[in-house]
Order: structure tokens, then sequence, then C-alpha cells
């Protein structure tokens, strides 16, 4: 079976990496406009690096009155548990040497001014009478509160009221190191092609049913024949899909959202005093991705410091591509949805609009804000972020990602944004199940599921503790996650 992948990103090129993996006979060629893997939104600096496991962001856990809901939060906790599975097959079987070339222990915290507090507190609650969460702590002490991150409480006043809560072992990831060891493993221990450097200007059936995908290389036209055709291109999946003509291309709509975070060089030093991940809470009207917070990130064994995001309205698909493609992209019947969303959701236009144009003064008042004093502390830069495309589905804007696939199952995509990458294996194996079920037929592939995801059932690992905690040690271990003496039992 001929398989085509458009974009070697980290969801590319994890589904090229899982589909041989489990029937290496599939022949799999990946389509990439860039010149390298996981240059794009997966690149480490266009992305907050969060392994997310919902411990530290308040999105993933909204307050309705005084009732919280915390199932979302269960979901991606569970999937990241999955994600690290794979990672941890892919540390054990050599295909990747060093952990720590992609993945790095953070203290995962939440901080919240008076105001706030009583939200944190009921969500701690919540949270912690879950195994997922048995581990978080909370504290209204001030101290304790800068011994964990120290960064954002040093020059703070201590007459203001603050709550936070940590997780010793969370994750920061860096994907584009990720993908660009994935891409090698599975180039040349696996046998995937990837062409580099190529524009996919369109795609659509041949008489025989087959994907007929048009493309540009480098001056060059070039045809490619695809049984399966699976995109995975970010927010080029948005005119892609529309080119299809498949039924539902129709329903779905992009809707962009740009970004720029604050960074800063530190030394290892500096780093051993803030190993950790601070979100806050996002202002009325801010979009989920728009949560500040302060992280640490690593790169090339090198530390930094990022601070925001500060979310822009910037009609582009991807960067690196212009307003007219986005233009291009736009059918008559995208119309209404956007004006319904610029309807329905004009604090958020008016926040995405007013956010583009702020100026590095602006930006530093913030960081001080967050963290009293630290705008001085470090050299601080503007840098842009990944472009993120959200889903206008039916007219309606949606958060999260969404699995498309053709009633004929031969066409795949994914739509949408966070919590994205840090989820990437656990959605590209259910985007396998429903785009090629017919792999998992055989007993051999039953077998090497098992070994690469010994539980990639989020049921059993929200309800069975004693499962899911034997499978988080056994992985922690292989990726050099350890558990913090005050976290023994």
């Amino acid at each position: 079976m001929n398989v085509i992948i458009i974009g070697a990103g980290i969801m590319g090129t994890t589904f090229a990496t899982l589909a041989k993996e489990l029937a290496p006979e599939l022949d799999i060629t990946i389509l990439e406009r860039l010149d390298g893997p996981g240059a794009g939104n997966s690149w480490v600096f266009n992305n907050a690096g969060t392994g997310h496991e919902a411990n530290c962001e308040l999105n993933y856990t909204p307050v309705d009155e005084e009732v919280i809901s915390v199932e979302k939060a269960e979901k991606i906790h569970a999937q990241f548990n999955v994600a690290k599975q794979f990672w941890a097959y892919l540390i054990q079987t050599g295909a990747i040497k060093d952990p720590k070339s992609f993945i790095n222990q953070t203290k995962h915290c939440t901080i919240v001014s008076e105001p706030s507090i009583p939200e944190l507190k009921l969500r701690f609650n919540e949270m912690s009478a879950h195994h997922f969460f048995e581990k978080m702590r909370y504290s209204e002490d001030f101290d304790e509160i800068k011994s964990w991150i120290p960064y954002t409480m040093e020059e703070r006043p201590r007459h203001e009221k603050m709550a936070a809560t940590v997780i010793e072992t969370g994750t920061d990831v860096n994907f584009g190191a990720l993908t660009e060891q994935m891409a090698e493993h599975a180039v040349n221990d696996l046998g995937v092609k990837i062409e580099y450097g190529t524009h996919v200007k369109r795609v659509h059936r041949s008489p025989a049913g087959s994907w007929l995908v048009e493309t540009k290389s480098r001056g060059v036209d070039r045809q490619y024949k695809a049984d399966v055709l699976f995109v995975g291109a970010g927010g080029g999946a948005f005119p892609i899909l529309k080119k299809s003509h498949l039924p539902f291309a129709k329903r779905f709509t992009g809707f962009p959202v740009g970004g720029r975070f604050l960074q800063a060089p530190i030394s290892a030093e500096q780093a051993e005093q803030y190993r950790a991940k601070t979100y806050g809470k996002a202002k009325v009207g801010a979009p989920p991705m728009s949560v500040p917070h302060l992280d640490l990130r690593v790169s090339d064994g090198q530390y930094y410091l990022l601070f925001g995001p500060f979310a822009s309205f910037k009609p582009v698909l991807e960067r690196g591509r212009g307003f007219l493609d986005y233009l291009r992209a736009m059918r008559l019947h995208d119309i209404p949805g956007l004006l319904n969303v610029a309807i329905e959701h004009f604090p958020l236009v008016k926040y995405l609009v007013s956010e583009t144009f702020k100026g590095e003064k602006s930006m530093f008042e913030e960081l001080d804000s967050f963290a009293p004093g630290m705008s001085k502390k470090f050299n601080w830069k503007p840098v842009e972020a990944g472009q993120r495309v959200q889903i206008i589905r039916d007219g309606d804007l949606q958060m999260g990602t969404e699995i498309l696939v053709s009633s004929d199952k031969t066409y795949g995509t994914l739509l949408g944004a966070s919590p994205g990458a840090s989820v990437s294996p656990e959605v590209m194996l259910r985007c396998l199940e429903q785009l090629l079920p017919s792999i998992f037929n055989s007993e051999e592939a039953g077998k090497k599921k098992k070994e690469i995801f010994p539980e990639d059932n989020l049921d059993t690992l929200a309800k069975n503790p004693e499962r899911y905690r034997e499978i988080r040690d056994t992985v922690n271990e292989r990726l050099g996650i350890k558990q913090s003496a005050s976290q023994q039992d």
C-alpha cells in the first residue's frame, strides 16, 4: 500500500514512524514544504514546549460558578502518558540515544493572586483526589512558593497574597529535536522516504480512486499517487482539505492566531534556581493559548527563559506563507462562519487585534506583573512563535484538535491546535486505527503495538491506579524523569 504524508512536523513524522513500526510493508513518503523535519510549529521556539499533562493549565479545568470540570484535564494527562510510552520505546530500542536530547524534567506550577485563590484551591482539591495528580501540592505560604519558583517571588511584596500548586515530575519537551531524531530513524531504519522543499499545490481523486498530489519542488512540477493520504501540515491542512472536494470540507474553516514570546538566555546555574514552568491565569477574553507562563526551556544543552505568549491576529496559515495564501484557501461558504466568529467572539477578536500592536514596553510590564523585577534581571528579546490555526466547525469556533477521516478511509487529516504536539503519539495512534485499520489485524502488529504501548487505553489509565502507576514509573525511569525525595511515599 502506498501512503503519502503531507508535513514532516511532529504529527506527520510520528504518523509515519508508528505506521512503519506496526506495518513494515507499507510504502510511505513524506512531502515537506521546508528544508528539514520539525522546522515549522514543531521547532523548539515555535511552541512553549510544555509536556501538557494538564498539571498547571487552568484553561483545562474550566469553572462554572463553583463547579469545576476536570474531565478534559484527566483525558489530556492520560494522552500524554500514552505519548511518553512511545518516546520511551524509541529510547529503549536505540532509535533515540539520549532522552535529555529532547525531554527534560521541570516542575509544573500554577500561580494566582488573591481574587483567584478560591478557584485554585478548588482545582487542587478536585485534581489531587485523582491518582493522576496525587503528587500535586498546594501552598499559600510565601516562602514555600518562593522555594518552588523563586523568580516569580524574589521581588514580590510579602504582603501580596498568592497561592500556587506544584508537580515535580513535569517536563519541557523540545519537539523540534524529537522530530529530527524520529525522522532520521524513520528514514535510516524503517525505510520512510522524505522529500524536502516540496510544496503541495493541490490534491484530487483520480478516476481509479487513488489520490493525486500535485507538487512543486525547487521549480519542478511533480505528481505523486497515493492509496492513502494523510495531511498533518498544521495550518496548511485547511487549504489542502478545501481542494480535496470531500463532503465534510465545507464544514471547516481556519481561524489563524499568531503569537510572540520574550526570550532570555540563562546559565546552567540560573536554570537550577528556576527549573520550572509556571502558568498563571489568562486575561478575560484571551484565547486559551494565551495563558501567561514563565518557562525554563532547554535546546541543544543551552538554557533559556520564555515568557508569554502575546497573541496576535495574523491572517496567514503558516510562518513563511503570506496573506494571499490564506485568501486563496478561502471559499464563499467560509465567509458566514468567519462572520459568526467575529460577532459571537468579538471580545476575542478585539483582544487579538490589540495584542498585535503591543510594543516591547507593554510586554515587559506584563512580565514584571507576573514576576516582579524580571525584565531587568535578564537580557530579554521578543521572538516570533509558530502560527496556530483554530477550527471553525459549522460556524462555531472550536478549541483543541480534531481527526477527520473520509468514509472510504483513503484521506485523513488533523486540524486544530493545543494540546497538539504533547499528545501526538496517542492522537496519531487513533488516526491510524481509523485510517488504516487493516494493519492492526495481524498477530505481529498486535505484539508490536503492545511493545510500543504497554497500556494505551485511556479509561484503564484513568480508572486503574495501580496500572497507571506501574506504567508511569517504568516510562519515567527510561525518560530520566525522577520522583523527588519530597514525593516519596
